[in-house]
Protein backbone atom coordinates (compact mmCIF):
# COMPACT_ATOMS: atom_id res chain seq x y z
CA UNK A 1 0.00 0.00 0.00
CA UNK A 2 1.33 3.60 -0.85
CA UNK A 3 -0.11 7.05 0.68
CA UNK A 4 -1.47 9.23 -2.11
CA UNK A 5 1.62 11.02 -2.49
CA UNK A 6 3.41 8.09 -3.30
CA UNK A 7 5.60 7.65 -0.58
CA UNK A 8 5.72 3.87 0.93
CA UNK A 9 4.08 3.11 4.01
CA UNK A 10 6.08 3.05 7.21
CA UNK A 11 5.46 0.63 9.51
CA UNK A 12 7.76 -1.00 12.39
CA UNK A 13 7.57 -4.12 14.61
CA UNK A 14 8.03 -4.07 18.17
CA UNK A 15 9.12 -7.12 20.37
CA UNK A 16 11.56 -9.13 22.14
CA UNK A 17 12.04 -10.82 18.75
CA UNK A 18 15.49 -12.66 17.15
CA UNK A 19 16.00 -13.31 21.12
CA UNK A 20 15.70 -16.97 20.98
CA UNK A 21 11.93 -17.54 21.69
CA UNK A 22 10.69 -19.52 18.65
CA UNK A 23 6.73 -18.37 19.54
CA UNK A 24 8.01 -14.68 19.52
CA UNK A 25 9.49 -15.03 15.97
CA UNK A 26 6.76 -16.94 14.64
CA UNK A 27 4.54 -14.02 15.78
CA UNK A 28 6.82 -11.89 14.02
CA UNK A 29 6.61 -14.01 10.32
CA UNK A 30 2.95 -14.33 10.88
CA UNK A 31 2.63 -10.53 10.37
CA UNK A 32 5.46 -10.18 7.94
CA UNK A 33 3.53 -12.66 5.80
CA UNK A 34 0.12 -10.58 6.00
CA UNK A 35 2.14 -7.51 5.46
CA UNK A 36 4.02 -8.89 2.26
CA UNK A 37 0.38 -10.26 1.02
CA UNK A 38 -2.05 -7.31 2.19
CA UNK A 39 0.60 -4.22 1.97
CA UNK A 40 3.37 -5.02 0.00
CA UNK A 41 4.68 -1.95 -1.13
CA UNK A 42 5.32 -1.25 3.07
CA UNK A 43 8.62 -0.82 4.10
CA UNK A 44 9.15 -2.95 7.37
CA UNK A 45 11.58 -2.77 9.78
CA UNK A 46 12.03 -3.95 13.61
CA UNK A 47 12.79 -2.42 16.67
CA UNK A 48 13.90 -5.86 18.38
CA UNK A 49 15.66 -7.65 21.56
CA UNK A 50 17.59 -9.78 18.54
CA UNK A 51 18.53 -7.28 15.34
CA UNK A 52 21.20 -9.99 14.22
CA UNK A 53 19.26 -12.62 14.09
CA UNK A 54 15.83 -10.64 12.89
CA UNK A 55 17.80 -8.76 9.74
CA UNK A 56 19.40 -12.29 9.25
CA UNK A 57 16.28 -14.56 8.78
CA UNK A 58 13.49 -12.13 7.53
CA UNK A 59 15.63 -9.71 5.72
CA UNK A 60 14.31 -6.70 7.27
CA UNK A 61 16.99 -3.69 8.87
CA UNK A 62 16.50 -4.00 12.60
CA UNK A 63 17.53 -1.98 15.56
CA UNK A 64 18.34 -3.30 19.01
CA UNK A 65 15.88 -2.95 21.20
CA UNK A 66 18.01 -1.41 24.24
CA UNK A 67 20.72 0.70 24.06
CA UNK A 68 22.45 -0.92 27.08
CA UNK A 69 23.58 -4.46 26.17
CA UNK A 70 23.56 -5.94 29.72
CA UNK A 71 19.65 -4.88 30.16
CA UNK A 72 18.76 -8.63 31.39
CA UNK A 73 21.39 -9.44 33.44
CA UNK A 74 21.16 -8.84 36.76
CA UNK A 75 23.31 -5.33 37.91
CA UNK A 76 24.65 -5.73 41.40
CA UNK A 77 27.81 -3.72 40.98
CA UNK A 78 27.49 0.26 40.48
CA UNK A 79 29.07 0.47 37.56
CA UNK A 80 26.00 -1.76 35.90
CA UNK A 81 23.68 -0.26 37.95
CA UNK A 82 24.18 3.53 36.70
CA UNK A 83 24.45 1.60 33.21
CA UNK A 84 21.43 0.62 33.29
CA UNK A 85 19.53 3.66 34.84
CA UNK A 86 21.36 5.66 32.02
CA UNK A 87 19.70 3.27 29.71
CA UNK A 88 16.25 3.91 30.51
CA UNK A 89 16.97 7.69 29.62
CA UNK A 90 18.60 6.79 26.48
CA UNK A 91 15.40 4.28 25.12
CA UNK A 92 13.00 7.07 25.99
CA UNK A 93 14.66 9.28 23.28
CA UNK A 94 15.76 6.18 21.13
CA UNK A 95 12.15 4.71 20.93
CA UNK A 96 10.52 8.09 20.67
CA UNK A 97 13.16 8.80 17.48
CA UNK A 98 12.43 5.19 16.08
CA UNK A 99 8.62 5.77 15.93
CA UNK A 100 8.67 9.01 14.49
CA UNK A 101 10.44 7.70 11.46
CA UNK A 102 6.95 5.32 10.90
CA UNK A 103 3.43 5.85 9.82
CA UNK A 104 2.41 2.36 11.72
CA UNK A 105 3.51 0.39 14.11
CA UNK A 106 2.85 -3.19 15.23
CA UNK A 107 3.48 -5.00 18.00
CA UNK A 108 3.23 -8.97 16.89
CA UNK A 109 1.33 -11.27 19.55
CA UNK A 110 3.86 -12.42 22.25
CA UNK A 111 2.84 -12.15 25.90
CA UNK A 112 3.53 -8.77 26.11
CA UNK A 113 0.72 -7.41 28.51
CA UNK A 114 0.93 -10.78 31.04
CA UNK A 115 3.98 -11.62 33.82
CA UNK A 116 2.95 -15.44 33.64
CA UNK A 117 7.16 -15.70 33.57
CA UNK A 118 8.97 -13.65 35.81
CA UNK A 119 9.73 -10.36 34.48
CA UNK A 120 10.75 -7.07 36.42
CA UNK A 121 8.90 -3.82 35.59
CA UNK A 122 12.03 -1.98 34.25
CA UNK A 123 12.44 -4.19 31.55
CA UNK A 124 10.24 -5.21 28.93
CA UNK A 125 7.17 -3.67 30.62
CA UNK A 126 8.90 0.00 30.35
CA UNK A 127 9.80 -0.54 26.66
CA UNK A 128 6.21 -0.88 26.08
CA UNK A 129 4.88 1.53 27.84
CA UNK A 130 7.72 4.08 26.12
CA UNK A 131 6.88 2.72 22.28
CA UNK A 132 3.07 3.14 23.37
CA UNK A 133 3.39 6.83 25.00
CA UNK A 134 6.02 7.71 22.23
CA UNK A 135 3.34 6.68 19.13
CA UNK A 136 0.46 8.86 21.11
CA UNK A 137 2.54 11.97 21.38
CA UNK A 138 4.02 11.74 17.75
CA UNK A 139 0.85 10.48 16.22
CA UNK A 140 2.18 7.28 15.21
CA UNK A 141 -0.74 4.24 15.86
CA UNK A 142 0.55 1.50 17.81
CA UNK A 143 -0.95 -1.76 16.88
CA UNK A 144 -1.18 -4.30 19.36
CA UNK A 145 -2.06 -7.61 17.46
CA UNK A 146 -3.78 -10.73 19.25
CA UNK A 147 -1.74 -10.00 22.16
CA UNK A 148 -1.61 -12.36 25.31
CA UNK A 149 -2.65 -10.72 28.79
CA UNK A 150 -3.25 -11.77 32.52
CA UNK A 151 -3.62 -10.58 36.03
CA UNK A 152 -0.51 -8.59 37.22
CA UNK A 153 0.50 -8.92 40.58
CA UNK A 154 3.41 -6.26 40.89
CA UNK A 155 1.75 -2.60 41.27
CA UNK A 156 4.49 -0.97 38.90
CA UNK A 157 4.07 -3.56 36.16
CA UNK A 158 0.49 -3.83 36.04
CA UNK A 159 0.92 0.20 35.89
CA UNK A 160 3.55 0.01 32.81
CA UNK A 161 0.77 -2.94 31.53
CA UNK A 162 -2.31 -0.83 31.90
CA UNK A 163 -1.02 2.41 30.19
CA UNK A 164 0.38 0.76 27.60
CA UNK A 165 -2.63 -0.72 26.42
CA UNK A 166 -4.44 2.48 27.19
CA UNK A 167 -2.19 4.50 24.61
CA UNK A 168 -2.59 1.83 22.05
CA UNK A 169 -4.49 2.67 19.13
CA UNK A 170 -5.69 -0.81 18.30
CA UNK A 171 -5.77 -3.70 20.39
CA UNK A 172 -6.87 -7.23 20.13
CA UNK A 173 -6.24 -10.35 22.25
CA UNK A 174 -5.32 -14.35 21.91
CA UNK A 175 -8.12 -15.44 24.10
CA UNK A 176 -10.84 -14.10 25.78
CA UNK A 177 -9.17 -14.35 29.25
CA UNK A 178 -7.02 -11.81 28.17
CA UNK A 179 -9.44 -9.30 26.96
CA UNK A 180 -11.23 -10.19 30.83
CA UNK A 181 -7.53 -9.19 32.50
CA UNK A 182 -7.23 -5.91 30.81
CA UNK A 183 -10.59 -5.29 31.68
CA UNK A 184 -10.05 -6.00 35.35
CA UNK A 185 -7.22 -3.98 35.19
CA UNK A 186 -8.80 -0.62 34.07
CA UNK A 187 -8.85 -0.80 29.93
CA UNK A 188 -11.86 0.11 28.12
CA UNK A 189 -11.64 -3.17 25.89
CA UNK A 190 -15.25 -2.60 24.37
CA UNK A 191 -13.94 -2.25 21.04
CA UNK A 192 -11.10 -4.58 21.32
CA UNK A 193 -11.39 -8.17 19.43
CA UNK A 194 -10.20 -11.76 20.28
CA UNK A 195 -8.50 -13.75 17.44
CA UNK A 196 -6.35 -16.89 17.76
CA UNK A 197 -2.84 -16.40 18.21
CA UNK A 198 -1.26 -15.41 14.74
CA UNK A 199 0.99 -18.41 14.46
CA UNK A 200 -2.22 -20.05 13.68
CA UNK A 201 -1.88 -18.07 10.25
CA UNK A 202 1.58 -19.62 9.58
CA UNK A 203 1.80 -22.48 6.70
CA UNK A 204 1.54 -25.90 7.98
CA UNK A 205 4.89 -27.98 6.77
CA UNK A 206 4.79 -31.73 5.97
CA UNK A 207 5.69 -34.09 8.50
CA UNK A 208 9.67 -34.77 8.43
CA UNK A 209 11.36 -33.40 11.51
CA UNK A 210 12.51 -36.92 12.99
CA UNK A 211 12.34 -40.04 11.53
CA UNK A 212 8.54 -40.70 12.19
CA UNK A 213 9.36 -44.15 14.33
CA UNK A 214 6.57 -45.85 14.95
CA UNK A 215 4.50 -44.89 18.44
CA UNK A 216 6.58 -41.57 18.97
CA UNK A 217 6.29 -39.54 21.79
CA UNK A 218 7.20 -35.52 21.65
CA UNK A 219 7.48 -34.16 24.86
CA UNK A 220 7.97 -30.55 24.87
CA UNK A 221 10.36 -29.33 27.47
CA UNK A 222 10.98 -25.52 29.31
CA UNK A 223 12.76 -23.63 31.89
CA UNK A 224 9.52 -23.58 34.02
CA UNK A 225 10.36 -21.34 37.59
CA UNK A 226 6.78 -20.34 37.43
CA UNK A 227 5.08 -17.11 37.07
CA UNK A 228 6.24 -13.39 38.54
CA UNK A 229 4.51 -13.83 41.64
CA UNK A 230 6.67 -16.81 42.52
CA UNK A 231 9.95 -15.85 42.63
CA UNK A 232 10.40 -17.13 46.51
CA UNK A 233 9.33 -20.29 45.44
CA UNK A 234 11.20 -20.40 41.73
CA UNK A 235 13.86 -23.66 42.68
CA UNK A 236 11.20 -25.61 44.17
CA UNK A 237 8.51 -25.22 41.74
CA UNK A 238 11.32 -26.03 38.82
CA UNK A 239 12.83 -29.21 40.61
CA UNK A 240 9.01 -30.60 41.01
CA UNK A 241 8.42 -30.01 37.37
CA UNK A 242 11.77 -31.54 36.33
CA UNK A 243 11.26 -34.31 38.54
CA UNK A 244 8.19 -35.22 37.53
CA UNK A 245 8.53 -34.87 33.83
CA UNK A 246 12.03 -36.90 34.07
CA UNK A 247 9.78 -39.51 35.47
CA UNK A 248 6.90 -39.28 32.91
CA UNK A 249 9.45 -39.48 30.13
CA UNK A 250 11.58 -42.75 32.24
CA UNK A 251 7.83 -44.44 32.15
CA UNK A 252 7.71 -44.25 28.61
CA UNK A 253 10.66 -45.31 27.46
CA UNK A 254 10.73 -48.17 30.05
CA UNK A 255 7.23 -48.78 27.98
CA UNK A 256 9.30 -49.32 24.57
CA UNK A 257 8.16 -45.60 23.15
CA UNK A 258 10.43 -43.63 21.32
CA UNK A 259 10.56 -39.83 23.21
CA UNK A 260 11.39 -36.85 21.41
CA UNK A 261 12.49 -33.83 23.56
CA UNK A 262 11.46 -30.41 21.78
CA UNK A 263 12.25 -26.98 23.10
CA UNK A 264 10.65 -23.34 22.21
CA UNK A 265 13.78 -21.53 23.70
CA UNK A 266 17.41 -21.22 23.60
CA UNK A 267 17.02 -21.28 27.80
CA UNK A 268 14.75 -24.92 27.76
CA UNK A 269 18.71 -26.25 26.78
CA UNK A 270 19.95 -27.11 30.65
CA UNK A 271 16.41 -28.93 31.20
CA UNK A 272 17.36 -31.03 28.08
CA UNK A 273 20.40 -32.02 29.43
CA UNK A 274 19.33 -33.32 32.94
CA UNK A 275 16.32 -35.17 31.72
CA UNK A 276 19.11 -36.86 28.78
CA UNK A 277 21.52 -37.50 31.62
CA UNK A 278 18.61 -39.08 34.01
CA UNK A 279 17.49 -41.10 31.23
CA UNK A 280 19.74 -42.91 29.23
CA UNK A 281 17.92 -44.68 26.85
CA UNK A 282 18.34 -44.84 22.83
CA UNK A 283 14.94 -44.37 22.80
CA UNK A 284 15.39 -41.23 23.95
CA UNK A 285 16.29 -38.08 22.00
CA UNK A 286 16.40 -34.21 21.72
CA UNK A 287 15.56 -32.08 18.15
CA UNK A 288 17.31 -29.28 16.99
CA UNK A 289 15.20 -26.50 16.32
CA UNK A 290 15.12 -23.12 15.18
CA UNK A 291 11.61 -21.93 13.85
CA UNK A 292 7.88 -22.49 14.67
CA UNK A 293 8.47 -24.75 11.48
CA UNK A 294 10.48 -27.13 12.75
CA UNK A 295 8.24 -27.75 15.69
CA UNK A 296 5.60 -28.28 13.50
CA UNK A 297 7.24 -31.08 11.44
CA UNK A 298 8.83 -32.93 14.52
CA UNK A 299 5.10 -32.81 16.23
CA UNK A 300 3.35 -33.87 12.57
CA UNK A 301 5.69 -36.99 12.97
CA UNK A 302 4.59 -37.83 16.34
CA UNK A 303 1.62 -39.81 17.21
CA UNK A 304 1.48 -37.75 20.38
CA UNK A 305 2.67 -34.63 22.24
CA UNK A 306 3.03 -33.60 25.97
CA UNK A 307 3.57 -29.89 26.51
CA UNK A 308 4.32 -27.13 28.86
CA UNK A 309 5.40 -24.00 26.05
CA UNK A 310 2.35 -22.30 24.89
CA UNK A 311 3.93 -22.00 20.95
CA UNK A 312 4.98 -26.09 21.21
CA UNK A 313 0.93 -26.57 22.37
CA UNK A 314 0.26 -24.37 19.24
CA UNK A 315 1.92 -26.30 16.43
CA UNK A 316 0.75 -29.46 17.80
CA UNK A 317 -2.72 -28.53 17.84
CA UNK A 318 -2.05 -26.78 14.36
CA UNK A 319 -0.67 -29.96 12.74
CA UNK A 320 -3.61 -31.91 14.43
CA UNK A 321 -1.37 -34.22 16.51
CA UNK A 322 -3.58 -35.49 19.39
CA UNK A 323 -2.04 -32.94 22.64
CA UNK A 324 -1.76 -32.97 25.89
CA UNK A 325 -0.65 -29.58 28.24
CA UNK A 326 1.16 -29.45 31.08
CA UNK A 327 -0.56 -25.79 31.88
CA UNK A 328 1.43 -22.95 33.91
CA UNK A 329 -1.00 -20.18 33.14
CA UNK A 330 -4.82 -19.16 31.78
CA UNK A 331 -2.91 -19.01 28.09
CA UNK A 332 -2.58 -23.00 28.11
CA UNK A 333 -5.81 -23.60 29.50
CA UNK A 334 -7.74 -21.50 27.12
CA UNK A 335 -5.88 -22.45 24.24
CA UNK A 336 -6.71 -26.18 24.51
CA UNK A 337 -10.63 -25.23 25.29
CA UNK A 338 -10.58 -23.30 22.00
CA UNK A 339 -8.81 -26.53 19.91
CA UNK A 340 -11.44 -28.89 22.28
CA UNK A 341 -8.78 -30.79 24.09
CA UNK A 342 -10.11 -28.85 27.31
CA UNK A 343 -9.90 -31.97 29.33
CA UNK A 344 -6.09 -33.30 28.39
CA UNK A 345 -4.76 -30.71 30.77
CA UNK A 346 -1.90 -30.89 34.01
CA UNK A 347 -0.62 -28.63 36.23
CA UNK A 348 3.13 -27.68 35.36
CA UNK A 349 3.76 -26.70 38.94
CA UNK A 350 2.47 -29.85 40.38
CA UNK A 351 3.94 -32.40 37.86
CA UNK A 352 2.67 -36.06 39.50
CA UNK A 353 3.85 -38.91 36.49
CA UNK A 354 1.71 -41.53 37.39
CA UNK A 355 -1.85 -38.99 37.18
CA UNK A 356 -0.13 -37.46 33.68
CA UNK A 357 0.38 -41.35 32.40
CA UNK A 358 -3.21 -41.69 33.00
CA UNK A 359 -4.35 -38.91 30.82
CA UNK A 360 -1.92 -39.85 28.35
CA UNK A 361 -3.55 -43.30 27.73
CA UNK A 362 -6.74 -41.49 27.97
CA UNK A 363 -5.78 -39.12 25.00
CA UNK A 364 -4.29 -41.88 22.88
CA UNK A 365 -7.80 -43.81 23.20
CA UNK A 366 -9.53 -40.94 21.65
CA UNK A 367 -6.45 -39.75 19.23
CA UNK A 368 -8.95 -40.60 15.78
CA UNK A 369 -11.56 -38.65 17.48
CA UNK A 370 -9.67 -35.48 18.38
CA UNK A 371 -8.20 -35.36 15.36
CA UNK A 372 -10.77 -34.63 13.84
CA UNK A 373 -11.96 -32.03 16.15
CA UNK A 374 -8.61 -30.46 15.42
CA UNK A 375 -9.16 -30.57 11.63
CA UNK A 376 -12.36 -28.31 12.05
CA UNK A 377 -10.85 -26.28 14.93
CA UNK A 378 -7.72 -24.80 12.62
CA UNK A 379 -9.96 -24.43 9.79
CA UNK A 380 -11.99 -22.14 11.94
CA UNK A 381 -8.80 -20.57 13.40
CA UNK A 382 -7.38 -19.76 9.79
CA UNK A 383 -11.05 -17.92 8.67
CA UNK A 384 -11.08 -15.86 11.91
CA UNK A 385 -6.95 -14.75 11.43
CA UNK A 386 -7.90 -13.47 8.10
CA UNK A 387 -11.07 -11.53 9.79
CA UNK A 388 -8.13 -10.26 11.75
CA UNK A 389 -6.00 -8.80 9.20
CA UNK A 390 -8.79 -7.50 7.52
CA UNK A 391 -9.42 -5.92 10.58
CA UNK A 392 -6.25 -4.72 10.98
CA UNK A 393 -5.98 -3.08 7.27
CA UNK A 394 -9.46 -1.27 8.32
CA UNK A 395 -8.17 0.36 11.25
CA UNK A 396 -4.60 1.20 11.02
CA UNK A 397 -3.94 1.92 6.86
CA UNK A 398 -6.60 4.21 5.86
CA UNK A 399 -4.44 7.01 8.76
CA UNK A 400 -1.73 6.56 6.64
CA UNK A 401 -2.96 8.77 3.80
CA UNK A 402 -4.16 11.82 6.54
CA UNK A 403 -0.64 11.09 8.42
CA UNK A 404 1.49 11.89 5.68
CA UNK A 405 -0.23 14.68 4.72
CA UNK A 406 -0.34 16.23 8.17
CA UNK A 407 3.54 15.66 7.92
CA UNK A 408 3.92 17.56 4.14
CA UNK A 409 2.12 20.55 5.67
CA UNK A 410 4.93 23.42 6.44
Amino acid sequence: MTPGNGTPVRVGVFGLLGSGNLGNDGSLEAVLGYLRTAHPDAVVDALCGGPEAVASRYEIPATRLHWYRGEYRTASRGGAIAAKGLGKLVDAFRTAAWVRRHDVVIVPGMGVLEATLPLRPWGFPYALFLLCASGRLLGTPVALVSVGAAAIGNRLTRALVRWSARLAAYRSYRDAQSRDAMREMGVDTTGDGVFPDLAFSLSTPRAGGSAASPGLVCVGVMAFYGSDDDRARAEEIHRRYLDGTTRFVRALVEDGRPVRLLTGDACDAPVVAAILDAVDSPLLTAAEVSSLADLMKETAAADTVVAIRYHNLICALKVGTPTLALSYAAKSDALMARMGLGAFRHPAREVDADRLLAQFRALEKQAPELRQVLAERNAAAARQLDDQFAALTTALFPAVHHVHALREVP
